[in-house]
């Protein structure tokens, strides 16, 4: 795990994108890739629209520039090794394009008060597509807990198997690591076994596990993260098919909602 993607534009997400970023690429001897992406204007079409189109992407590139300038300034005074690169486009398919050798992609969860960017549907495309873990952070975050406590949200299935697999070195830093799992019915890997597998890389976790059908996963998510005082999730995407989530699964729920960053795979 260490090279660090991380999306940059100019929006209320940036800096707690940055923050945690380099607080990752510290922590895991890592490389930091910059993606700066200017978005292909959306506005709607009339006779003018080409005219419109380029005046407004001539905007975004004029803010991107004097967003690159300060933060390539930053950058240089920070204790990382970092490149950069610019691209135009769809973000997600431009985040997707620059994943290609990526350990760890670091997007927002959401952003509040603005429909645009729409980092919850960039964060599930990226998930789905990318199979590598993506950090998601508040927009409010000051960093990432790299030393704290980690709550494994745990269900048995493939995408919390393979996002744990791909979280040991993360996990390694933790000071404590909790698996908690809901139990509903349903069959997969037992926590014990995910367990195992992580004291064998050095990673001692406890178990919690509860029986509840009844309640959503993700209202227990965040219960248990409050009662057990996690500074972070980890767990997999989309678990139980895409269908199901586009309809308002757990994920979707814990984008939206969660006070806590994510590392969410699949």
């Amino acid at each position: 795990m260490k090279n660090i993607l991380l999306l940059v534009h100019d929006d209320d997400g940036q800096e707690a994108r940055l923050q945690a970023a380099l607080d990752l690429t510290r922590a895991l001897e890592g490389h930091l890739s910059c993606i700066d992406i200017t978005p292909y204007p959306v506005i709607a079409g009339d006779l003018y629209v080409g005219v419109g189109e380029s005046a407004i992407l001539s905007d975004e590139r004029e803010s991107e520039a004097r967003n690159k300038a300060v933060l390539t300034a930053r950058l240089s005074h920070e204790d990382v090794s970092w490149d950069w690169k610019d691209a135009t486009g769809e973000m997600a398919n431009c985040v997707l394009d620059a994943a290609a050798l990526a350990d760890l992609i670091v997007l927002n969860r959401q952003l509040d008060d603005y429909p645009l960017p729409d980092m919850r549907t960039i964060v599930s495309r990226v998930v789905m597509q990318a199979r590598v873990p993506v950090v998601a952070v508040p927009e409010d975050a000051k960093g990432f807990p790299v030393a704290g406590r980690a709550l494994i949200a745990w269900d048995g299935q493939g995408a919390a198997i393979a996002t744990v697999r791909a979280c040991v070195p993360l996990l390694r830093l933790a000071s404590e690591v909790a698996i908690f799992m809901a139990r509903d019915g349903a069959k997969g890997v037992e926590p014990g076994e995910a367990a195992a597998y992580l004291s064998r890389h050095g990673i001692h976790a406890s178990l919690r596990t509860i029986d509840d059908g009844l309640h959503a996963p993700d209202k227990l998510i965040t219960e248990e993260a409050q009662r057990w005082g996690a500074d972070y999730v980890v767990m997999g995407a989309y678990s139980h098919g895409r269908l199901m989530e586009t309809f308002g699964g757990v994920t979707k729920r814990m984008l939206g909602n969660s006070t806590l960053p994510l590392v969410l795979g699949h």
